[in-house]
């Protein structure tokens, strides 16, 4: 199955498409589109990989992410309620090639330069999520004005940059079906033991190309991938009200050894597991 190029099924004349996903879970496969896509998360928490970076979202989290920005989000399994997810597509060129050039419009530059690599959004919150709470159910003209003040917030609000430019590639059929692939066992996986030799059996590889192969395209060893996911399922673990100890939270998340998760938690994320709990 061709997981990548994806493509959004809007009708003909719709200039601005905006669809929800509600059920069980998210579109899960990496994929990508010629749209920009803004995303807020309505209920469900998980594990998003955008470009090169891994990360976790939660409820009213809000993502921008640009042109062919290979992108997955996986809800968390042990999230159990349906999951919801409202996302706008659009192009810079979706109201005519010199809309968005209009001198009344030149603050939206920002938005569009920074959604290259994706970002998250980090102020201007609470109207954003009651903006993109609504959109869906109003009028095509309420549409674009609510759309216009959207994207009004987004292009001031603060922002967290995602991606890198070294992961910009527009994967072919068979390479966005492997590297779907590789992401999809990953973060299956990523609390048990994974070998080079289980991950390149995956890729249909050796593990001294899979190894060449993985580095070239997101500019990160596998090693370092996988430590990030299993680092993003403690952060959420160690977020949430539980009687986990953190010996039992770094054995959730793949680690074997406390000593090794500390200091690659520190590494990351400049705080111990400890102090994070406590400051979140």
């Amino acid at each position: 199955m061709k997981v990548l190029p994806f493509k959004i099924p809007k009708p003909e004349n719709v200039t601005l498409y905006i669809q929800e996903y509600t059920g069980e879970s998210f579109y899960e496969k990496l994929h990508q589109h010629k749209e920009i896509q803004i995303s807020i998360v309505l209920k469900g928490e998980g594990t998003y990989i955008i470009g090169d970076c891994v990360g976790d979202f939660k409820q009213h989290d809000i993502f921008v992410l640009g042109e062919n920005l290979p992108h997955v989000f996986k809800r968390d399994n042990a999230f159990k309620n349906d999951t919801s997810m409202v996302s706008v597509f659009f192009s810079k060129n979706s109201y005519g090639e010199h809309f968005f050039e209009f001198p009344e419009f030149e603050h939206f530059s920002a938005f569009f330069d920074n959604s290259v690599l994706g970002y998250k959004v980090q102020s201007n919150l609470k109207k954003l999520i009651k903006l993109l709470s609504i959109v869906k159910e109003q009028s095509k003209y309420e549409q674009f004005t609510t759309f216009l003040e959207i994207l009004n917030l987004i292009s001031k609000a603060k922002k967290h940059e995602l991606s890198s430019l070294i992961n910009l590639n527009k994967y072919g059929g068979d390479e966005g079906k492997r590297m779907s692939d590789i992401f999809q066992y990953s973060m299956d996986n990523f609390h048990k033991e994974v070998s080079l030799h289980d991950i390149a059996d995956i890729a249909n590889m050796t593990p001294n190309a899979f190894c060449r192969y993985f580095k070239q395209r997101t500019n990160k060893t596998f090693v370092n991938f996988l430590i990030d996911i299993r680092i993003g399922n403690a952060c959420k673990l160690l977020a949430k009200k539980n009687d986990l100890s953190i010996t039992e939270i770094s054995y959730k998340s793949g680690f074997n050894n406390l000593a090794n998760f500390n200091r690659k938690f520190k590494a990351i994320k400049g705080i111990t597991p400890s102090e994070f709990r406590k400051k979140h």
